[in-house]
């Protein structure tokens, strides 16, 4: 019989709700509960392309003995960290503070009051390597708070206070400067791996936001080694295991240092981060791979997941059926030369090993192997190639398919729009651009209600019930602000100055300028979020930080820069001393430093000298720069404002700084002013 969960709209919630434990949404009620019963609250967080959560699930919350333990000792409530990335993020803290470390499942008991005692992540069946059973652990915290129950609640408080008196130190307001981000570019310059790519060692993530702060800064310096380590780690990445050599799109991280074996699940926010840089990466350096690259995995985010209703798919599942019933990780991606041969014949297949990189050994497991590129000795029939890849693709379609998280979140979505908006526009891809405005369309239609405010998730055309945190504001808004420049559509603007001023208004703290992850009106948790590292995805305060400076740029809203620039103060404090964790907000102040450049092409749409202005904006690397396009005269964007034809011809205008150039027909001359003076 269904659990509570039966009626939750995250996939990861609805994959627990034929789960004996009697769980229970994050709710007061919950909460309510455990104090009317006088029980602890077990909460278990995780999401659902987890695969250690699919592990737990099936080990011990699929157990009808582990269930009946559960129901009887503890109120169990179980969150999805996509839908309440408030709730992971403050008892993560509170996980990493108290055992070093953190992950997915997360597993943390709760007092009634929602302060946390006692901490882990996955626990096995039956204790392993060290670690206790998930059975020994319930029995000891049952234990505990029936005999020793004021010491567990003291606990809890110092926990909880502890938690509250953990200020951060974001810095003075001041913007960074030259030197700021010369420093940074020292501290990634000392933990790059110059034999492979990358940052670090293993495990291996992409570094996204690393690599658009890398083209930005050869952009404004001209600096050769940022750009050398941006190419280089964008060609290991694309070559190796980590991207999907048949279907495009790219895995979550590589176990290895070498982007071999990936971690095969897919998200939606790896990809339209990836697709957007790779699409830079062909911009700053006209790569014929990078071009590829951004291509794929635009196709792949429209072809795999967008929803029926023109959203975006959170995520594909790692594991998947390998055949036989059993659910195996990268059972879908994977090639052994026997299988190639079945699908190729043997002399293609012999081909296709070489090209792929499979080995009768293997890369990955069971002699299977990752399809990689391996650079090729001599040259490769690129029609020959083709074929074999489109006859593996095809049967590899045979195969089961991993499973989809369907859920749409507002702020992994506005990263895909801004993606795709700019792939299509840079490579005449305009079915690309429309996916991205009908992913745009879906959340003013969706997510925003009529005061603006965003809800953080959908599913099958219903909003959840959850409110929007900051990244959903800022990634939203960095959509429509990158819409805006690609279409001309003033609309789009609009609806960003929206989302930014409830950004000013419920996420910024009045006197410091320091931003929160949850509005000041949401859900009051034990602790106010407030993370400005940028990890998976940009953070909250970087993508406010840049669609702020953005608007400002489109508009002259002094408010709004004022605000990006004092959000900036965190770069100032952490770009030189933890670069790999503030990469967006080092590559907004590269546009802060910049100018940002505010570009306004006027002519008629059609006009082959307008378009070909306009493409030339488009494509210029100068760091955040923005761009308007319309027919003189028009009120649709204010950049354009006061901007004639010059002798009847379009024409472009670049200003920065509150300095115009003199306006320009000449694709040329336009291009020339947009690269920086420094480069």
């Amino acid at each position: 019989m269904p659990n509570r969960l039966a009626h939750e709209t995250s996939p990861y919630l609805l994959q627990h709700a034929d789960n004996p434990v009697d769980w229970w949404p994050w709710s007061a009620e919950a909460f309510e509960e455990a104090r009317r019963t006088g029980r602890p609250v077990l909460l278990s967080v995780g999401y659902s392309s987890c695969h250690w959560c699919h592990v737990m699930a099936h080990e011990s919350f699929e157990d009808e003995a582990t269930a009946a333990y559960l129901n009887e000792h503890f109120v169990s409530v179980k969150v999805d960290r996509e839908e309440r990335p408030d709730v992971d993020a403050v008892y993560m803290e509170a996980v990493q503070a108290a055992t070093g470390q953190g992950g997915w499942p997360m597993t943390v008991f709760l007092t009634p009051d929602a302060e946390p005692f006692y901490f882990g992540t996955y626990f096995p069946p039956e204790p392993r390597h060290g670690m206790a059973s998930f059975r020994q652990v319930l029995e000891g915290v049952s234990g505990a708070w029936a005999e020793r129950r004021d010491e567990v609640a003291e606990v809890a408080g110092k926990i909880t206070r502890d938690l509250a008196e953990r200020e951060m130190n974001f810095g003075d307001s001041s913007v960074p400067g030259e030197e700021d981000l010369a420093g940074a570019l020292l501290g990634l310059t000392r933990e790059y791996d110059a034999t492979r790519g990358g940052f670090g060692g293993a495990p291996k993530f992409p570094p996204s936001m690393v690599i658009e702060f890398l083209l930005r800064h050869h952009a404004r310096t001209g600096s050769e080694g940022a750009l050398q380590m941006a190419v280089d780690t964008g060609e290991r990445m694309a070559r190796g295991g980590l991207y999907d050599q048949l279907g495009g799109g790219f895995a979550r991280y590589s176990v290895d240092r070498d982007w071999v074996v990936p971690h095969f699940e897919k998200m939606l926010y790896d990809n339209a981060l990836l697709c957007r840089v790779y699409a830079h990466l062909w911009r700053s350096t006209g790569s014929d791979l990078a071009r590829r690259v951004a291509l794929e995995t635009a196709d792949f985010l429209v072809r795999e997941l967008r929803t029926g209703e023109g959203g975006f798919a959170s995520a594909l599942d790692a594991d998947s059926d390998d055949g036989t019933g059993r659910h195996v990780e990268g059972a879908y991606y994977v090639w052994t030369p026997a299988e190639l041969r079945e699908v190729l014949g043997d002399a293609d297949a012999e081909l296709a090993a070489r090209y792929y990189g499979v080995t009768e050994e293997g890369t990955f497991e069971e002699g299977a192997s990752v399809l990689q590129l391996p650079q090729q000795e001599g040259v490769v029939d690129a029609e020959k190639v083709a074929s074999l890849r489109e006859r593996l693709l095809a049967a590899r379609a045979e195969r089961p398919a991993p499973g989809r998280d369907d859920k749409v979140v507002a702020a992994w979505n506005g990263l895909a729009v801004a993606a795709l908006a700019e792939t299509g526009a840079y490579f005449d891809r305009p079915d690309l651009v429309e996916a991205a405005i009908g992913a745009a369309d879906l959340l003013v239609r969706l997510h925003m209600d009529d005061h603006a405010r965003l809800a953080r998730t959908s599913k099958d055309g219903r909003a959840g019930s959850n409110a929007g945190v900051l990244e959903d504001y800022a990634d939203v808004a960095e959509g429509f602000l990158a819409l805006a420049s690609v279409t001309g559509e003033g609309v789009w603007l609009e609806f960003a100055g929206f989302l930014l001023d409830h950004v000013l208004a419920q996420f910024t703290d009045a006197e410091s300028g320091a931003l929160y992850d949850t509005a000041a009106d949401a859900e009051q948790l034990i602790r106010r979020p407030q993370d400005p590292t940028d990890n998976a995805t940009p953070s909250g305060w970087s993508a406010a930080a840049g669609a702020l400076l953005s608007y400002a740029a489109q508009t002259g809203a002094e408010p709004h820069r004022a605000a990006a620039e004092r959000a900036l103060g965190v770069v100032k404090a952490l770009g030189p001393r933890a670069p790999r964790f503030i990469g967006w907000g080092l590559a907004v102040a590269e546009a802060l430093l910049d100018g940002p450049r505010e570009v306004a092409v006027v002519g008629a749409s059609g006009d082959p000298a307008a378009t070909a202005l306009r493409r030339t904006a488009l494509l210029g690397t100068a760091p955040g720069a923005v761009v308007a396009f319309g027919v003189p005269e028009s009120d649709e964007l204010p950049l354009l404002a006061g901007r004639p034809l010059v002798d009847g011809r379009p024409a472009a205008y670049v200003c920065r700084h509150f300095v115009c150039d003199a306006p320009t027909t000449d694709p040329e001359e336009l291009r020339a002013t947009l690269i920086s003076p420094n480069a």
